[in-house]
């Protein structure tokens, strides 16, 4: 490492948040620019430890050392390739994913860990401002076709990987746009979508073919496609919500953020004046306390609700790692995102009973009460029930798996006990010629697990078409993040 001694030196430093009342006026992202000198200051926090354990907590297998080390000498071209060697989209796993790599890093154990992420968006950002990300087109072509179904991380990496091996891809998208849940799904202040676009401009200069608005499965059979193509591979997602079948669901103003969250994107690209679903002066009820409950919450924060309130049948985490996840595992505890610090109140240890009507058909209130763990059941807490007015309720508590109907009856395939894709080691399923990939396969997971994923199963497509590959295979189906 260019300074051993570095980490012994500097203490950790990540961007600047804009301040809440500034960024609530816009949807553009909430961080600050980060210098390139304070930058490679971080960057030499990077030990010299032996074994990296950050490239065990990384899906891809990211280099993290290398590429830490070349950004503190200043050798930025170099750090990109490095990069780029493991990881298709680092513009979209250094702004979104939340980074086991840090939870994983040595430093860690005793310190605070390497900025790796910011390391990690600033090369990339570093090379496309310096125009040494360019197409990289395949020296020969394979004269093989591969249908990709679905076109988020998963289907985007394992397109790439086959375009470049030289195989004719075209990735299908029912959607009107390409992108999957990185389009519809991610708001514009986690990720403003030129990132996105500039990416699949290079893609399509390398060959991908991208068609949208095509549903697989009704507008286009599985038996009509696979006659056209040599290999499919299946990367739609897990995009079945988990609901709340209580009494009152029916009513009006109760949605997923699925529902939600797309149509805020929507204004964003221009398709619509305002979201059908505007919170504007409304109090709003999150159930569910994750990530895309935080999209939610953010979202509502910039369309200008009343008040807002997130509810989590999960009890408060501690403020530092649990004893329960010791390093280099991920750590329980206590996270704000950048949307809490925007303002609503979190509520844990909370349950909702049912929904309550306005006369109207529309929701006006929810009934909850707290609960507490006895015996690995959640049980209320006699005493603690409470009403809570809400014009607006949102319901994100993830995703059960993906949309399988479809899926059985035109290909085939079979599911394994979660409800997701069976697939053997080489991400193949029980039909000939036809691979899954990223949540679709393997549950709801990260965006660094679903491009990893991709990466591995474009070696699997390829190795069935040609007998060999020389593309890399960072995990097997059966992988699991460090725990």
């Amino acid at each position: 490492m260019g300074d051993y001694q570095g980490f012994l030196k500097h203490g950790r430093e990540v961007p600047v948040r804009r301040p809440v009342p500034v960024r609530l006026k816009d949807w553009k992202e909430v961080y600050e620019e980060f210098p390139a000198e304070r930058l490679q200051t971080q960057a030499s926090r990077c030990m010299d430890c032996g074994i990296p354990f950050c490239n065990q907590g990384c899906p891809l297998g990211n280099l993290i050392p290398d590429w830490n080390d070349l950004v503190y000498r200043d050798r930025w071209q170099e750090a990109i390739e490095r990069l780029h060697a493991t990881n298709n989209f680092p513009e979209f796993t250094g702004r979104l994913c939340p980074a086991p790599c840090e939870s994983a890093c040595v430093l860690g154990i005793n310190q605070d860990p390497v900025t790796i992420k910011q390391v990690e968006v600033s090369i990339i950002e570093t090379a496309w401002a310096e125009g040494w990300v360019v197409p990289i087109e395949p020296d020969v072509r394979t004269g093989k076709k591969v249908a990709v179904v679905g076109s988020g991380p998963a289907g985007l990496a394992a397109a790439q990987q086959l375009t470049r091996a030289g195989h004719t891809v075209v990735v299908f998208e029912r959607a009107d746009r390409i992108g999957g849940l990185l389009r519809y799904g991610i708001p514009e202040f986690k990720m403003e979508k030129q990132y996105l676009d500039r990416r699949l401009d290079q893609m399509r200069a390398e060959g991908t073919e991208f068609r949208t608005g095509v549903n697989v499965g009704t507008d286009l059979t599985a038996d009509d496609l696979r006659a056209e193509v040599d290999a499919v591979v299946l990367a739609g997602g897990a995009t079945h919500a988990r609901d709340l079948p209580i009494p009152g669901r029916e009513l009006a103003g109760i949605h997923q953020a699925m529902e939600y969250l797309p149509l805020a994107n929507r204004v964003q690209e221009g398709d619509l004046l305002s979201s059908p679903i505007d919170v504007a002066g409304k109090n709003v009820v999150i159930i569910g306390g994750g990530d895309t409950g935080a999209d939610c919450l953010g979202t509502a924060h910039r369309q200008g609700a009343k008040a807002i309130h997130q509810f989590e049948i999960m009890p408060r985490p501690p403020d530092h790692r649990a004893e329960s996840t010791p390093w280099p595992t991920w750590p329980l505890m206590f996270r704000t995102a950048s949307a809490h610090e925007e303002g609503g109140e979190r509520l844990f240890s909370v349950n909702t009973e049912c929904f309550l009507d306005d006369g109207n058909g529309r929701v006006k209130a929810l009934r909850a009460h707290e609960v507490e763990m006895v015996d690995g059941r959640f049980t209320k807490v006699e005493g603690t029930d409470f009403e809570l007015e809400a014009d607006f309720v949102f319901l994100s508590m993830g995703f059960t798996g993906p949309e399988s109907a479809w899926i059985t009856e035109q290909f085939g395939v079979e599911l394994d006990p979660r409800s997701n894709v069976a697939r053997d080691l080489d991400y193949a399923t029980n039909v000939e010629g036809v691979f899954v990939a990223g949540d679709m396969g393997r549950g709801q997971s990260l965006i660094v697990w679903a491009i990893a994923e991709g990466r591995a199963a474009a070696a699997s497509v390829d190795r069935f078409l040609m007998g060999r590959t020389d593309l890399p295979s960072p995990v097997e189906p059966t992988a699991v993040g460090l725990r």
